[in-house]
């Protein structure tokens, strides 16, 4: 059995069945590890959430910011963007069975050595600390009032992690390190102004996995959503967004004894044109 863990899809969907036939994929034989942001900004975000769905436990994918502001707006709390491009997920006869599906999905997957996760894990973290905060999470996504949790998420505060958080602050905390986290100061407090890649941040700032004294997460972190940053190995981690629905390429990484990356090109260039953000 090969396992591949693959980069943001977001709506991507010629891009990723081309590179499910360059990796050979089969799914009665292997498995699929997505990063998150399955949805969004690119054109096909009905046929990825379909299919993706529709491979059962041959896939694993984690929740990432462009799928939440789907949910959030979904039940009503937020406003569609104009470069948001999941009307056909709202539109679709199958939309309730499709939302409950990624609502479930959890924010941190474990599997093996690696840890799987959309943005990363806080430096004060290992994984197991991780996947017991974003079970708190992903409880009150799996309770009745989806909408309540979707009002509250939104804010960068508080931007430092207390074991003394409760509440919305600390659940709207635990949500925005993993799937919005790029830069940290040294202390890791979060910072969500800035968005490109290393080197042009303040010197304030590093990324995440460089924050000084970070506790060693005890696995391999596979991670996507800085598009900026794009392919990156080191520091105990992968970064497998590397851009597709920028004109970049869409990445799958076969995990195991020998590490061996796979990429196919956008196949239309640019869906927008490059942003420091998504």
């Amino acid at each position: 059995m090969a396992v591949y863990a693959i980069g943001d899809v977001q709506g991507c969907y010629a891009e990723l069945r081309r590179l499910l036939e360059l990796i050979r994929f089969d799914p009665g034989a292997d498995r699929l590890l997505f990063t998150g942001d399955l949805v969004n900004r690119g054109p096909q975000s009905l046929e990825t959430l379909r299919f993706i769905r529709s491979l059962g436990s041959a896939a694993a994918t984690v929740l990432g910011n462009h799928d939440l502001h789907l949910l959030a707006v979904a039940c009503g709390v937020s406003r569609v963007k104009h470069r948001d491009t999941f009307g056909d997920v709202l539109e679709a006869g199958d939309r309730d069975e499709l939302l409950d599906w990624l609502r479930a999905r959890p924010l941190v997957h474990l599997e093996g050595d690696y840890c799987l996760v959309h943005a990363g894990l806080p430096p004060a973290w290992n994984a197991q600390t991780a996947l017991a905060r974003a079970g708190e999470v992903e409880a009150v996504l799996a309770g009745g009032d989806i909408a309540g949790f979707c009002r509250q998420m939104y804010g960068d505060n508080p931007c430092l992690w207390s074991d003394d958080l409760a509440g919305w602050d600390r659940l709207r905390f635990i949500t925005n390190a993993f799937t919005r986290m790029r830069y940290c100061d040294r202390a890791g407090r979060l910072d969500f102004k800035q968005k490109g890649k290393p080197g042009q941040q303040p010197a304030s700032l590093v990324p995440w996995f460089d924050v000084p004294d970070r506790t060693p997460p005890g696995v391999t972190i596979l991670f996507g959503h800085w598009s900026t940053l794009g392919y990156f190995a080191g520091k105990d981690c992968y970064c497998l967004d590397t851009g597709c629905l920028w004109g970049g390429e869409l990445t799958a990484l076969r995990l195991g004894e020998t590490l061996q990356r796979y990429a196919v090109p956008s196949l239309h260039g640019a869906y927008h044109k490059p942003a420091l953000t998504k």
